[in-house]
């Protein structure tokens, strides 16, 4: 692999795990606001989101050892179910703040 696809895959790499801290960090927050507001519905949600969340750290695990294509690969896995989790910590959001 050469010097400019190992950077540009390091940067990626870097992006992804940015992006996973961001949704841990809000992840923490529904927890937060779990433990006395949210009612049981909105808890079970936000419980159902840690097996993604796991999911996702397994997946960039995986798109670390990889390359070629089977890296390009992971790396599409990995932003669609970085996408699901988003889109379900939103659908919380969005239900903890109308009640």
């Amino acid at each position: 692999m050469t010097t400019d696809a190992s950077i540009a895959k390091q940067v990626i790499e870097d992006e992804i795990e940015s992006q996973i801290t961001s949704a841990k960090e809000k992840l923490e927050v529904l927890a937060s606001k779990a433990e006395g507001s949210m009612v049981k519905a909105e808890v079970e949600a936000y419980e159902a989101l840690m097996p993604k969340l796991q999911a996702i750290e397994q997946k960039l695990l995986q798109l670390k050892k990889t390359t070629g294509a089977q890296w390009e690969q992971a790396k599409t896995d990995l932003e669609v179910l970085i996408s699901d989790f988003k889109e379900s910590v939103k659908e919380i959001e969005s239900a903890a703040k109308a009640n």
